[in-house]
């Protein structure tokens, strides 16, 4: 064996490495709140990974209404629909806050995937973890009262249980976008906020903080 492709043998792939550099199809670029990565309709021709911030995602149907499907945290992928055939994208993604975003073109996603069991393990767990989110987010919709959703948006919206703060801020969003999420009034969104920061579950200052006690709004029957 020789000395270059025993030095290639000992290297491990490490999937972090490859998702923090640019190399090979991968390039990265900063996102201010409310700045458009890519919009319905644009061609289907990479992957996303969030390096840093959140990320809305949005779908307008084609009467012009609106609705927020989701917003994905710093580690997330999006855009993946490319891997599967799809020519346009089915949504919309904007910057919800101060994001890093690399964007991954098809064929060196593809490239790594097949070669890289450890990287596709990773993307594999990150998409099925998101699929599980949705399914979550049926059974909310068709079992728990608005305001139970609403706590459960929140929630989510902080990333309780990821480091098991008592307290975590989040950028401020519109009541509207939470109804949105919520799939209930901008009022009744409103009304709910209220009574959170009343009881001492958010608190509003330059962000929107939340605390875990807010987590007996989901328990509570």
């Amino acid at each position: 064996m020789t000395p270059v492709a025993a030095d290639k043998k000992r290297r491990k792939f490490d999937p972090q490495t490859f998702l923090s550099t640019i190399d090979g199809g991968r390039t990265t670029a900063a996102f201010p709140p409310k700045r458009m990565i890519f919009v319905q309709g644009d061609s289907a021709d990479a992957v996303f990974y969030i390096q840093e911030g959140k990320v809305k995602l949005t779908v307008v149907s084609k009467s012009g209404k609106e609705a927020t499907i989701g917003i994905l945290n710093d580690g997330d992928f999006f855009g993946e629909g490319c891997l599967t055939r799809q020519l346009l994208l089915m949504c919309s993604a904007t910057a919800f806050a101060d994001c890093t975003v690399m964007r991954i073109d098809k064929k060196s996603r593809m490239d790594v995937i097949r070669r890289e069991s450890a990287f596709s393990d990773r993307f594999v767990a990150n998409l099925l973890t998101r699929n599980i989110r949705y399914e979550e987010d049926l059974v909310d919709q068709l079992f728990n009262s608005s305001e139970k959703r609403l706590a459960r948006v929140l929630l989510l919206l902080a990333h309780f249980g990821k480091e098991g703060k008592q307290e975590v801020a989040i950028p401020t969003i519109s009541h509207e976008t939470l109804a949105e999420m919520v799939r209930t009034t901008r009022a009744r969104v409103g009304f709910f906020m209220n009574r959170f920061r009343k009881l001492g579950f958010v608190r509003y200052n330059d962000e929107l903080a939340v605390h875990s006690s807010l987590l007996n709004v989901v328990l509570h029957d």
